[in-house]
């Protein structure tokens, strides 16, 4: 049998996926049941504990696929890219309303009334989606969530122009382990989330995200010229290009995400006998 990647391959000794058979050994295979996320956002977790590591999170909106349920917790997979892992179940709907719209601006409120006043529901974060419904002056009406300012969501197929603009727009946002919103990200959380809402979906690891790119780049790891757009990957890390000097980048060095000199990053990080090991640049517009 092939070498399966575990944190997209929904299998354990005693369960797995229904897909899986025939390529994994397994006690039983159970078809997945879809759950949707309603919370603004769900942590997917290694255990079925609040205290385990959180390594993806799903957004509001976002799909989880169930396969086991155990004390209050859920294990399966995210629809969105593939994690495998444990969800609370309380953080997740039985119903899936299908999404026609989502968030656009970095973070926005979701209110109780159409009105800016009234008292806020959730607060939710880029890439969110929703299933839409009525709309009223400046608001639009999110299922289970609340009202949104329109402005501030868009078709599900929009997309946003420049996806280092996405990315710069989470500059200072403070850094998580595990996480994509602009209330704590990683380095690969910040980079998936800039390039899924310029319409690429990207998968959720740095590794996973170099090798997917690799298939879609040109790459210039050996170019003496840095440009804006690149992306440049160490073994562990990931971060973009803002210009031919600056680089932007959610790090455990500074815990947030920091824009700084590339010459003072790479030699930092190269001093931790951690190299560059590929940079991709996108194609030309």
């Amino acid at each position: 049998m092939s070498v399966l990647d575990p944190r997209l391959t929904p299998a354990r000794p005693d369960l797995a996926a229904s897909h899986l058979e025939g390529q994994v050994e397994a006690e039983r295979f159970v078809d997945p049941v879809d759950y949707q996320a309603v919370d603004p956002v769900l942590p997917i977790r290694r255990g079925p504990d609040r205290l385990a590591g959180m390594d993806d999170q799903l957004l509001f909106g976002d799909v989880f696929a169930v396969l086991e349920e155990r004390d209050g917790w859920a294990w399966g997979f995210s629809r969105a890219d593939g994690y495998v892992g444990w969800v609370e179940i309380s953080g997740l709907s039985r119903r899936v309303d299908p999404v026609d719209r989502k968030v656009v601006a970095l973070r926005t409120y979701a209110f109780s009334e159409p009105d800016f006043k009234s008292p806020p529901a959730a607060l939710i974060s880029l890439n969110a989606s929703f299933h839409s419904g009525a709309e009223d002056g400046r608001f639009i009406e999110a299922a289970n969530l609340g009202w949104i300012v329109s402005d501030h969501t868009a078709p599900l197929d929009h997309t946003a122009p420049d996806f280092v603009a996405v990315a710069e727009s989470f500059l200072a946002a403070p850094y998580l382990w595990g996480g994509k919103e602009s209330l704590g990200l990683d380095c690969s959380g910040l980079l998936q989330m800039a390039l899924v809402a310029a319409g690429i979906d990207a998968p959720r690891d740095a590794d996973q995200q170099e090798h997917f790119l690799k298939a879609r780049w040109r790459d210039v790891t050996q170019d003496p010229e840095r440009a804006r757009g690149d992306v440049v990957f160490w073994p562990g890390h990931v971060g973009v290009m803002t210009d031919s000097e600056l680089f932007l980048h959610a790090n455990a060095h500074t815990m947030d995400t920091t824009l700084e000199p590339f010459a003072m990053a790479e030699q930092r990080i190269r001093e931790k006998e951690n190299p560059v090991r590929t940079i991709m640049r996108p194609p030309v517009s």
